[in-house]
């Protein structure tokens, strides 16, 4: 039975979800697109439920199929393609780090600078991500961002103070303007790469405690890089360098 009320009980609820209460209350957020919710079964994301629409219903057995109207009131994205997944968040309670090379994402508040982020860290091979006063990684922008990253690398969003508890003893390496360049600098076989926000850059906890800062060097005329397009330059060049 297709759903075709935009009251439905179901559908209100998948449209609450935009709203990071109601994804802290329901444990829930939202995968839309056919490529990314087919990875987020594939990789064994802990799916809730799908909707469809008659179109894409056959790709999706067991989905709840809606119209397209319901379809496009219950999705964030302007051109829907027609499927969209509730999915629980995972739970990571707060820890020190398992792998030897981390993310600390300082700060930032653009959700898709964060979800770009992810993506990177993924592709770059940077498991554990952790997010001190940022944007929720789970938001839809995040989410969109990440390209699916999100399902592949663990985040642990916190508080500044017990996440920097949960760092002690390893080296933080900082992204700022005026540390080493990045391309030549030799990191230790076990670090956490800092990032600072858009806008404040790192908060002064974090440069307190960090044992080296990395740049990136730039011509005059360019005052700073967006944070995605930094995070990536120093994950990759970071890595490389310790194989040197």
């Amino acid at each position: 039975m297709t759903i075709t009320s935009k009251s439905n009980q179901k559908v209100k609820q998948v449209r609450f979800l935009r709203d990071k209460k109601q994804r802290d209350e329901t444990g829930l957020y939202l995968v839309e697109g056919t490529k990314p919710v087919l990875e987020a079964i594939s990789s064994g994301q802990a799916i809730e439920e799908v909707f469809a629409t008659a179109k894409l219903a056959h790709m999706f057995p067991g989905c709840t199929e809606v119209s397209e109207e319901v379809m496009a009131f219950m999705s964030t994205e302007q051109c829907p393609q027609g499927v969209m997944a509730t999915v629980h968040i995972p739970e990571t309670a707060l820890r020190a780090p398992k792998v030897p090379n981390v993310l600390l994402l300082d700060g930032l508040q653009d959700p898709g600078n964060v979800g770009t982020i992810i993506r990177t860290a993924n592709a770059a091979g940077y498991r554990e991500i952790y997010l001190a006063d940022c944007a929720d990684p789970f938001s839809p922008k995040a989410v969109r961002a990440s390209m699916s990253g999100i399902f592949y690398v663990q985040v642990f969003p916190g508080p500044r103070k017990e996440i920097l508890d949960a760092l002690k003893g390893i080296p933080l390496i900082c992204a700022d303007m005026k540390g080493e360049d990045v391309f030549s600098y030799r990191p230790p076989s076990r670090f956490c790469l800092c990032i600072g926000s858009e806008g404040s850059g790192l908060s002064a906890e974090v440069e307190a405690l960090s044992q080296n800062k990395v740049s990136i060097p730039m011509v005059e005329s360019c005052e700073s890089l967006n944070a995605a397009v930094s995070a990536g330059i120093c994950m990759y060049n970071l890595k490389n360098n310790m194989k040197r």
